[in-house]
């Protein structure tokens, strides 16, 4: 790609003034639609040291209203960023709706750069350029506008812009090493560069090549690429009303996933039980080897994310306290997930979990997940049903993601059949200590028993991966479902430390 890019193609001074102010206005004025439209922006300059990806920023910036837009420049991670995955800081940093993002270097140096600097592999490298596309794509997908800059420039040219920093003393701090020991190796970067741009040029966020050399000629082309996107995008969402009465979109194929076979929720047999005194002997024996494995994970920095779902009354609070019981209060964290606030709203779904992870070492169980939007935002109408479709693609490439950062990923759903849920909720009304554990919602959600327990089945079936399948827990009587629990997280943790 850039090597067939014109880097010389000049505008003059007055040229670019006949063309620039109209864009400029247009631009000022778009800002403000982007804000009643509630359309969140992410706009992302990458490119060579140099070539002018400050100087476009600041004049881009002279036209926006600064209530409304964040400059983020993006640094190497830091020793905290690189126990967390990779991409967990940028999802952590994406605009709320309405609202501009504006990168000076964004996540791609961390799957580019990366191979010449940090000693990243060719197939690591992939592996990343692979989850940006899917990280973009599902941004996209919700309604966010990518636009992607690259600047780029000739290694001759950076070099007299080099020379020219370092020779005033104001400046020389801008020409680094680093930058130096790029423009020596030009060519291996130019290759890193186009595998990187030929990689994640796609239809949902194509790329913008720029020419740094041409400076004119660079500012034109950036405000009428962001005017031309930013009006296509606001127009796309002006329609959006139209096309949610039409028959949804189908969702994206999910191809590379491995998908494991499960039985259906009527196929699984719930007659499994634990006599109390055998009960007690497995519980201490379980919780002695999970606190055992828990040093180990610590030791060994590995991350493990424990996910409960399950029937409403089905027991999830009890078996997550039996097996926090064995972990160091240090090294885990349950995070109980109800309805999003506002702000979790006013960002993609998967934000407040991306926001939740773990660092390595440590142990994050979620009492209810991301798996809400296939099953309560489904059946209520929260999420629309071209949006429930697509989640079990962005549940897989998320959770693919997880597994390719070395987490131990379990999930459970926690089962028990109408009669025993009736029981337990009429148990609840009756003790008075338990009357905060049921709810009218409760009431509400049995009454769509079937509805949900066709959602769990496609669930289960759809993202129950070979990196992340599903354990379906027996919990008609709690003390074999706790056991069965902790024998899962037993097994997987060894596994992955063995």
């Amino acid at each position: 790609m850039l090597n067939e890019f014109p880097l010389k193609n000049p505008m003059t001074k007055e040229e670019y003034k006949d063309v620039a102010q109209e864009l400029k206005t247009e631009l000022s004025v778009l800002q403000h639609q982007i804000q009643d439209a509630k359309l969140p922006v992410i706009i992302l300059f990458e490119g060579w040291g140099a070539a002018g990806k400050g100087t476009l920023i600041s004049d881009m910036l002279q036209n926006l209203d600064p209530r409304s837009f964040k400059v983020h420049s993006t640094l190497p991670p830091t020793d905290e960023d690189k126990r967390r995955p990779w991409l967990y800081r940028h999802w952590c940093g994406i605009p709320e709706k309405g609202r501009i993002s504006i990168l000076d270097r964004s996540w791609y140096p961390e799957a580019s750069l990366a191979r010449l600097e940090d000693g990243l592999s060719e197939e690591v490298s992939a592996e990343r350029l692979r989850e940006i596309n899917a990280f973009e794509h599902q941004l996209t997908d919700d309604g966010y506008l990518i636009i992607k800059f690259f600047l780029h420039i000739s290694q001759k040219k950076q070099r007299k812009r080099l020379e020219k920093l370092a020779d005033n003393p104001d400046t020389a701090w801008r020409a680094t090493k680093l930058d130096w020991s790029r423009n020596k190796k030009y060519d291996r970067y130019c290759a890193v560069f186009d595998a990187m741009l030929e990689a994640t040029h796609t239809p949902a966020a194509p790329w913008h090549i720029l020419s740094g050399q041409e400076h004119y000629t660079a500012r034109y082309e950036m405000y009428r690429i962001l005017t031309d996107s930013i009006r296509s995008a606001l127009a796309v969402k002006a329609s959006a009303k139209v096309r949610k009465s039409r028959k949804p979109a189908a969702p994206r194929e999910m191809p590379g996933f491995q998908l494991v076979s499960m039985p259906k929720l009527a196929e699984v047999t719930l007659d499994k039980a634990l006599a109390q005194e055998e009960y007690k002997e497995l519980l201490k024996d379980r919780q002695r080897q999970i606190r055992e494995l828990h040093n180990r994970l610590y030791k060994e920095k590995v991350p493990v994310i424990a996910v409960y779902e399950g029937w409403d009354a089905a027991g999830k609070g009890g078996n997550i306290k039996r097996l926090t019981a064995a972990l160091d209060p240090r090294g885990y964290e349950v995070i109980p997930i109800a309805s999003p606030s506002s702000t979790e709203l006013a960002h993609h779904y998967l934000w407040r979990f991306w926001r939740a992870l773990p660092k390595d070492g440590h142990v994050t169980i979620f009492d209810r997940t991301w798996y809400g939007r296939v099953m309560v935002e489904r059946i209520e109408g929260f999420a629309s049903e071209t949006e429930w479709k697509r989640a079990y693609r962005e549940i897989n490439e998320f959770e693919e993601s997880l597994h390719n950062w070395g987490a131990v990923l379990l999930k459970f759903w926690l089962h028990i059949d109408p009669d025993e849920q009736l029981r337990r909720f009429q148990e609840r009304e009756a003790i008075p200590e338990k009357n905060w554990k049921i709810t009218a919602e409760d009431w509400r959600n049995r009454d769509k028993w079937e509805q949900y327990e066709i959602a769990v089945n496609d669930m289960i079936r759809l993202t129950s991966t070979d990196f992340a399948p599903w354990t379906i827990i027996e919990s008609q009587d709690k003390r074999y479902g706790r056991i069965k629990a902790m024998d899962a997280f037993i097994r997987a943790v060894e596994e992955k430390l063995d």
